[in-house]
């Protein structure tokens, strides 16, 4: 899919929306991490870095399954 938006003058690159804009779809539940690595340009692992870095957590645990991990643990 491509996508084209027209955007005020700023100053910051395109890596950096399409960094942002994964950033937000992955922490909003819309994409999987491979998917939001891959719209920012990253490798999975670089991506989680990167996300770790801004205060957001790679790893999604939905509640049941998470309150089951801990059950077995």
């Amino acid at each position: 899919m491509e996508l084209l938006v027209k955007l005020p003058d700023m100053n910051i690159k395109e890596d950096e929306i399409k960094l942002l804009l994964a950033i937000k779809l992955y922490e909003d539940g819309i994409v999987s991490l491979g998917k939001a690595a891959e719209i920012a340009g990253y490798s999975e692992r670089a991506f989680a870095e990167v996300l770790i870095h801004r205060g957001v957590s790679p790893l999604k645990y939905e509640e049941t399954n998470l309150d089951e991990e801990l059950r077995n643990a």
